[in-house]
């Protein structure tokens, strides 16, 4: 932090008033103005806090010009070659990868915390057959805290620990439940031989009366998903979050709030609308028709899974499941499936056509992930609830270091009030007739 540089602010040309400048590791500067109010008696004015840093964070950087994102200072590339969704989550939290001892008791930490309290699986029940799967996570998540009373005190590090093992341990879990009640299936307990993918893949896809063999190439990928989605930086979701977690609020409620804002289809729901959109167009022969109404100013058609509002270079996390996304469709043979060659289709159009490579619409990550759970055999309902399992690690590790912040606050934004003057009540009799 540059305590030196200031930023002077003259209103109506009254005596300047200077506000610290605050530099960060990467990225812009930040106007210190939180005086700003009792110097001035003025707010800011930014919807969507576009401009606004709403808190210190030691976990994820983006740089969306250069096309990159960080964990804890690691490149998203390395650590989705070389680390398991696991040793990610570990990073996200404590800060540091783990080392093999540390590697081994957290992940047999994890495998132990997999099953959930029987009492659960009968909320499943109070839902209808062909209800969302997002909307029964949101209620089972949120339904955690009420069978966790021991973890009160969020000044214990213990118990913040146990909070984030249960979460991460069990979302897999109640992935595969929301996944077995929509298709009418029986519930799979997890198998404690298997790790944290293999082990989730077997509770979506096996039966209690047969053996499954999770593919190694399938798991990998699942798991190259997971990693590429742990944690994004202060999104709407991540917002959400610590926003709930400022009041207090149990880790298990603001993580079932996390997943009710992952569910917009401006956010969480990218990949789910990428395949739909898919589906729509149908076939190659018609990819010509759909390109010329994506690029019609007058036409409301858009090209789901291109682009991104964050980066205006290639999608990082792209690049990772680009290769994913073939390894997968070559391990099963799909290459000449009709929705996947229609797919690949429109990737070399946005990455040769000038239209698309002048904006920089390039096929992010949502295009890939989308086909490669598609490919893997999840249906589009449960994409996003894939997401919100991946997340849960990142919003937890923000949720911790927002409590452990020794300048944490509860959250409370301002306004810019438009609405009527003050104004007296007229008498029922009295008031004219619209």
């Amino acid at each position: 932090m540059d305590g030196q540089r200031t930023a002077i602010l003259s209103i109506d040309g009254t005596a300047s008033i200077e506000f610290p400048v605050m530099s960060p590791t990467h990225g812009n500067d930040c106007v210190d103005i939180r005086s700003l109010g009792g110097k001035t008696g003025l707010f800011t004015y930014d919807s969507g806090f576009m401009s606004t840093a709403s808190c210190k964070s030691r976990i994820t950087y983006i740089d969306g010009d250069k096309g990159e994102l960080l964990y804890r200072g690691y490149p998203i590339e390395q650590l989705a070659e070389h680390c398991s969704f696991l040793e990610v989550a570990y990073l996200l939290k404590n800060g540091e990868l783990p080392d093999a001892g540390q590697k081994s008791e957290f992940e047999h930490t994890i495998r132990y915390h997999t099953m959930v309290h029987d009492q659960l699986t009968r909320f499943f029940s109070g839902f209808r057959r062909d209800a969302h799967p997002m909307a029964v996570m949101v209620g089972v998540v949120g339904a955690l805290s009420a069978f966790y009373h021991d973890v009160t005190d969020f000044d214990d590090p213990a118990g913040r620990n146990n909070s984030f093992n249960r979460l991460v341990a069990k979302l897999p879990t109640i992935v595969a439940m929301a996944y077995k009640y929509n298709t009418g299936m029986p519930f799979n307990y997890p198998d404690n031989a298997l790790d944290y993918t293999a082990n989730f893949m077997q509770m979506m896809f096996g039966l209690p009366t047969e053996k499954y063999h999770p593919n190694p190439v399938l798991v990998r990928a699942l798991d190259t998903i997971f990693t590429l989605h742990a944690d994004h930086e202060q999104n709407a979701s991540t917002s959400t979050v610590r926003l709930a977690g400022s009041s207090g609020a149990n880790p298990f409620a603001c993580i079932s709030a996390g997943i009710a804002c992952l569910w917009g289809p401006a956010h969480g729901g990218a990949n789910e609308a990428c395949l739909q959109m898919l589906e729509e167009i149908g076939d190659v022969s018609r990819v010509g028709e759909y390109i010329k109404r994506a690029k019609d100013k007058n036409d409301s058609f858009k090209l789901m899974g291109f682009g991104h509002r964050v980066y205006k270079n290639f999608d990082p996390r792209a690049k990772l499941m680009r290769k994913v996304c073939h390894d997968v469709l070559s391990e099963l043979g799909l290459e000449d499936d009709r929705l996947f060659k229609l797919a690949m289709e429109l990737e070399k159009i946005a990455l040769e056509d000038p239209y698309f490579v002048d904006k920089k619409l390039y096929p992010n990550v949502d295009f890939y992930s989308g086909i490669v759970q598609k490919a893997i055999g999840i249906p589009t309902s449960m994409f996003t609830c894939i997401f919100a399992l991946a997340r849960t690690v990142g919003w937890m590790a923000q949720w911790e270091e927002m409590i452990t912040d020794p300048e944490y606050k509860i959250g409370r934004p301002r306004q810019l009030y438009i609405g009527a003057p003050r104004r007296n009540v007229v008498p029922l009799g009295q008031r004219p007739l619209a």
